[in-house]
């Protein structure tokens, strides 16, 4: 059987219209010989996710991503197709994961620990690990804030290995040790000085030792000290001194106003004072009485005459 040209042309257009669509799904990743299971997880944000991206558990790829759909409240819904040999649990965690520096992104599924496994079809809970640049970012900074202390630490050192620096060290350690050496002879002097003051010191302390005993034992008698004076200056107190005082300033007074009537020749006892007719008569009769009285002791009888009888001789 003899087969036309065009019937030719068709069977070979047929298969290379199969071979693309073949070769096209296998550079998708899909297999169109094989029935996969479709799971679903909704993301926030997919920064790097792409179709054909791989499904991973620890490391080991079980399907692809397969499908990428913006829905209306602004997540994405991504499509994945896994191979029907592995089961999948009900509360396995679809994780968005970075997987180079470059920001390209694989989902990485962690299998739960139900018992209920999820079927085709079903929405897996999805969350979304920070990109290995994210990541990087603290070190990156940690990393700056360290190279930015090293050059401080590098200018110091530098400093300290410039050649005036190091001779002022030296200086400066020399003067340190003259200080020291200046303290620790002070200190020698003043243990010296205390060592012979202690005794002294001793003396000083026993001594008011023992005047503080002394006030101690005598505190009775001190009391009574002072008691007996503050008794007795309330007796001082209550006595009349002004009274007594205002007395004898007035008796000063009332002299002093008599001897200046004597001297001014008033009253009897400035005549008898001032008067030298008074004094010569007032001497005379003295004179005459004392010579009386001469005559009479030497001539009683001439005076006086005493009988037994009571009678008189003449």
């Amino acid at each position: 059987m003899k087969i036309s040209n065009e019937t030719k042309v068709g069977i070979l257009a047929a298969i290379t219209i199969a071979i693309l669509i073949i070769g096209y799904n296998f550079l998708k990743g899909n297999d169109i010989f094989v029935s996969e299971n479709e799971f679903y997880a909704k993301y926030d944000k997919v920064d790097g996710l792409a179709v054909s991206k791989p499904v991973l558990v620890n490391g080991y790829q079980i399907g692809r991503v397969s499908a990428l759909t913006l829905l209306e409240n602004g997540q994405i819904l991504a499509q994945f197709k896994i191979k029907p040999q592995y089961e999948v649990p009900k509360n396995t965690i679809a994780r968005l994961e970075s997987t180079d520096l470059l920001g390209s992104k694989a989902v990485v599924f962690d299998l739960g620990n139900s018992l209920q496994y999820a079927i085709d079809g079903d929405t897996l809970n999805a969350n979304v690990q920070a990109n290995l640049m994210e990541q990087v970012e603290p070190v990156q900074k940690k990393a700056q804030q360290i190279v930015s202390k090293m050059d401080s630490v590098l200018s110091s050192v530098n400093m300290i290995l410039n050649p005036d620096f190091q001779r002022n060290i030296n200086k400066s350690f020399a003067s340190i040790a003259n200080t020291l050496q200046t303290l620790e002879s002070t200190s020698k002097t003043v243990d010296g000085a205390v060592g012979i003051q202690a005794k002294r010191i001793d003396v000083i302390l026993a001594n008011a030792e023992s005047i503080s005993n002394n006030l101690k034992n005598n505190n009775q008698k001190i009391n009574e000290m002072v008691g007996n004076f503050n008794s007795f200056s309330s007796q001082m107190a209550s006595t009349n001194i002004k009274a007594t005082i205002d007395n004898a300033n007035k008796a000063v007074t009332e002299l002093q106003a008599a001897v200046n009537k004597v001297n001014q020749g008033t009253g009897s006892i400035a005549l008898l004072l001032n008067d030298d007719k008074l004094y010569n008569n007032l001497n005379k009769s003295a004179k005459d009485l004392d010579e009386l009285m001469l005559d009479v002791k030497a001539n009683p009888k001439r005076y006086v005459s005493f009988s037994v009888f009571g009678g008189r001789k003449d």
